[in-house]
């Protein structure tokens, strides 16, 4: 049997394609590219937006984003830590960037405002500027080219986003100047929704923290932003970043406290963030109260001992009655498993109520806070429907047992009950008040015959 002979292929072998070929990294040639062409763009606005329109399309600007924002921020490509790789060579530098803009606020707000809202040829200015200032004619050009290259190439946005964390590292490395341009900067991007608040936690780094550099950036930073927006914004920002609560970590350990940093954010006028500094602390010393409040109560702790808890806890956190009668309230209502028949748990809860009666009237001493007693549980029969009947009966054992004063029912009758369930429990006490009104007209009445 033949076997016939295989065929040979012969000829050349196909190269690989130029295109399947990985392309080397080279940011020193990207860099050294972009600072030239900057460079000799001049201040003709032109030219520079011609050029970076042109090479962003031939170098391939989301390869090279880390280091065109460094170009464009600090003027050279930053090494790790923050220090430039110019290797002393000034054609590999440029002055339009951040850091070569001038520091008045305008300038920065203007150079901003321009990067991100494309305001053109001018920007517009808002109330919240803190210095009218002309804006020199590179920041004028530097600003108008990041507006058009961000409506070139729009992913730029998340690389900007970055480069900002990255920067908020390498603080130490910058000159007080420029940390200065940079926190202008970030407060009114900021402010402008266009950089996220968490961004901000670069800022808790140990490095930066420890030298004081930290706490120096957010002051100069809050009052850009605050500037920009109103200090309610702020805050709110803060608490969805999760950030409400870490704003002491600006501050070495040995001074994360709430006192530090209202003092020092007050002395340099940012007084509406120290407030809410101490709102932030009061409210998670409420918790750990509450918390302990409910485990001493469902223990079935003295009364007495209570009390006495209570009032230590007050003074040591300079908590007010009024912040604590509520707290009462919730964790007596929470200590007991309640019936689920209607015509059993007013029975229920007026036993349990008249044996912490006591407690609660050693914390509503005032009128502020008799009202808040009496609105709470205005709002507790209204969520739990059990205890729709049982409102009026609360409120008189309250009344007898001298929790509530019959000032507080008339105020929170007239004009100081909330919108929950009102009429239902109006009506529930219109007798007892018209007897209170009474009572108090033949008081008067008998007053005036002696």
């Amino acid at each position: 049997m033949n076997k016939h002979q295989k065929p040979v292929l012969t000829g050349q072998r196909f190269k690989t394609r130029k295109r399947d070929e990985k392309e080397k990294f080279e940011p020193t040639v990207f860099r050294d590219t972009i600072i030239q062409g900057l460079n000799e763009a001049g201040s003709d606005l032109e030219s520079v937006a011609k050029f970076l329109d042109s090479t962003g399309s031939k170098l391939d600007y989301r390869r090279y984003a880390d280091t065109l924002f460094d170009i464009l921020i600090a003027g050279s490509m930053l090494a790790p830590g923050g220090t430039r790789i110019d290797d002393g060579d000034k054609t590999k530098v440029t002055n339009r960037c951040v850091f070569g803009a001038n520091e008045e606020y305008e300038t920065m707000r203007n150079y901003a405002q321009c990067f991100l809202q494309a305001s053109w040829p001018g920007c517009i200015l808002t109330e919240g500027s803190l210095h009218q200032s002309l804006i020199s004619e590179t920041l004028i050009t530097a600003s108008k080219v990041f507006s058009k290259l961000i409506r070139r190439y729009k992913y730029l946005e998340k690389a900007f986003e970055d480069e900002i964390k990255k920067l908020l590292l390498f603080l130490k490395a910058f000159s007080e100047t420029e940390q200065t341009k940079l926190a202008i900067l970030t407060g009114i991007l900021l402010a402008s929704g266009t950089l996220p608040a968490t961004i901000l936690t670069s800022l808790f780094t140990e490095n930066i923290v420890k030298e004081g550099i930290s706490a120096s950036f957010a002051v100069k930073l809050f009052k850009t932003w605050m500037a920009e927006k109103d200090g309610s914004a702020v805050t709110s920002s803060l608490r969805k970043a999760n950030l409400d609560k870490r704003l002491l970590e600006l501050f070495p350990a040995n001074r994360q406290n709430v006192e530090h940093f209202a003092k020092y954010f007050t002395d340099a006028n940012l007084k509406e963030l120290s407030d809410f500094i101490r709102v932030q602390k009061s409210l998670g010393t409420r918790k750990e109260l509450q918390k302990e409040l409910q485990e001493r109560l469902s223990q079935e702790c003295p009364i007495k001992e209570v009390v006495l808890y209570v009032k230590e806890e007050m003074k040591r956190n300079e908590l007010p009655e009024t912040a604590v009668i509520g707290l009462l309230w919730t964790c007596i209502m929470n200590a007991v498993e309640w019936n689920k028949k209607e015509e059993l748990v007013a029975e229920q809860a007026l036993k349990h109520l008249k044996h912490y009666a006591p407690l609660l009237a050693v914390f509503s001493t005032q009128g502020q806070s008799e009202l808040i007693l009496i609105q709470k549980v205005q709002e507790y029969c209204y969520d739990n429907i059990h205890f729709m009947k049982a409102f009026q009966k609360i409120v008189v054992l309250f009344y007898k047992a001298d929790v509530l004063g019959e000032e507080a029912i008339l105020k929170w009758y007239k004009d100081a009950h909330i919108a929950k369930g009102k009429s239902v429990f109006l009506d529930q006490m219109r007798k007892f008040v018209e007897w209170l009104q009474n009572a108090e007209e033949e008081s008067e009445s008998e007053g005036e015959e002696n």
